[in-house]
């Protein structure tokens, strides 16, 4: 004869709440051995606490409930391991994350050295000839989109046997950063026209004044870049309309560490005699 525990006792052997053991059920995720009809009382059996246990392990890892109930309903050892490891490479992915999140926070409650905005200069970019990949993309989508493009732009410059003739450069309207969703370009000066292929053309560089910053890191950062032009410029410099620019000095061609890579953020301005004449353009 089988021996049955009631809510109450299965609750305790498993640290379940029993509101959690009838949410369990209620969803056919870990029924209980037998319902008396007559009471509706719920009572499992011993043989459950293992798989009691496992589930409470799974919800204590914030696996999904559908997740779990295809583990237990996995057919054989090896899809129940290759369910359980992809759970587990999300949670480490999202680990990962949370420490960036939580450094750079700790980061901007840093109060910033004196001086930091030493490093902001005003330029002069004259225009520049050079090979380029235009597009409307949306704020979740430019990263892929720019990796992509800027392959696509070493590649069609080296075939066709022109020289580089400076970094790579993007050009930023000013809706992608407005509404999300915008026009960009990534460019990279060559000393020829390009011959226009795939999403290659040629494109002449506009000259432009602006003032730049060098933000040393990967791309999720380089907010703090901005901020601190953004701050500088409103103080020091006649900021006017136009397309934010960024040159790519060190990124994933010279070095997969993102950490090591350095991105000059340009903001377009109105020089006068009084600013000097700043530095060389980028490139």
């Amino acid at each position: 004869m089988t021996s049955y525990l009631s809510i109450g006792v299965f609750s305790r052997a498993t640290h379940m709440s029993v509101k959690t053991l009838r949410h369990y059920h209620e969803i056919a995720l870990l029924e209980p051995a037998e319902v008396d009809p007559g009471t509706g009382y719920r009572r499992y059996s011993a043989e459950q606490i293992p798989t009691a246990q496992v589930v409470r392990r799974f919800r204590d890892l914030g696996m999904p409930l559908e997740e779990i109930r295809s583990v237990l309903a996995a057919g054989n050892i090896e899809d129940r391991t290759r369910r359980i490891s992809a759970h587990l490479s999300r949670l480490e992915a999202e680990l990962g994350r949370t420490r960036r999140a939580v450094a750079e926070l700790r980061d901007l409650l840093t109060p910033p050295a004196s001086g930091a905005a030493a490093g902001i200069q005003l330029r002069g970019i004259p225009a520049v000839q050079a090979a380029a990949v235009s597009a409307t993309v949306g704020v979740e989508e430019v990263g892929a989109w720019f990796q992509g493009a800027l392959g696509e732009l070493f590649a069609t410059v080296a075939s066709q046997g022109l020289r580089e003739t400076g970094v790579a450069g993007g050009v930023y309207a000013d809706e992608l950063f407005t509404l999300h969703r915008g026009r960009a370009t990534v460019f990279l000066p060559c000393d020829g026209p390009v011959r226009a292929v795939g999403r290659v053309e040629p494109l002449l560089v506009p000259a432009a004044e602006v003032a730049v910053i060098e933000h040393c890191g990967p791309p999720s950062q380089v907010d703090r870049a901005y901020g601190a032009l953004a701050a500088h410029v409103s103080r020091h410099a006649l900021a006017v309309d136009g397309p934010m620019r960024e040159y790519y000095l060190v990124n994933q061609r010279q070095t997969p560490d993102s950490t090591q890579w350095r991105t000059e953020v340009c903001w377009p301005v109105f020089r006068t005699a009084a600013a000097g004449a700043g530095a060389a353009a980028a490139g």
